[in-house]
């Protein structure tokens, strides 16, 4: 979501914390192991010619790569609470109501930043089509969002916290 918002990334105080327990483990427990594993494969002799050692600086780029990046995403956060939303419109971290009005099934989704997307707990991304389908609008309002299956038609039943 970073660019539609001057860079700033929207997260739930949870996954806040989560993060942030995640870089501490990677630049603490991470390096660490990573340390360890190419002290080891040093040992295996010549470097020139030792393919564990390259598969471990390999490795090695990546997490750190990985920290560099949630270190940036950390310091553009900003924490939404719920209980502060309105309910008015959908916005990030709203939960939403639909129906499709092809099949009539209802399903309920809550709005979140790309980092916190989890499809398999209904929370979409407020960048995902759906999601920036959404943003904006109001109950009762029927929206017309293209995916790459094609047109999907959705009436927003309840917009909620």
């Amino acid at each position: 979501m970073g660019e539609n918002n001057n860079g700033k990334v929207y997260l739930t105080r949870e996954k806040l914390t989560e993060l942030e327990h995640e870089l501490r483990e990677m630049k603490t427990i991470g390096r660490a192991d990573m340390a360890a594993k190419i002290a080891e494969a040093r040992g295996y002799g010549d470097l020139s010619e030792n393919a564990e050692y390259d598969a471990a600086k390999e490795a090695q780029q990546h997490l750190e790569l990985r920290i560099a990046k949630l270190e940036e995403t950390l310091s553009r956060t900003q924490i939404i609470d719920t209980k502060n939303l309105q309910t008015d419109k959908v916005y990030i971290l709203s939960l939403v109501k639909i129906q499709d009005q092809r099949t009539k099934q209802t399903i309920e989704y809550r709005l979140v930043a790309p980092e916190e997307a989890d499809f398999e707990k209904n929370k979409i991304s407020v960048t995902s089509p759906i999601g920036s389908g959404l943003l904006g609008k109001k109950t009762g309002e029927t929206v017309k969002i293209k995916v790459p299956a094609g047109m999907l038609e959705y009436k927003i039943i309840e917009i909620g916290r």
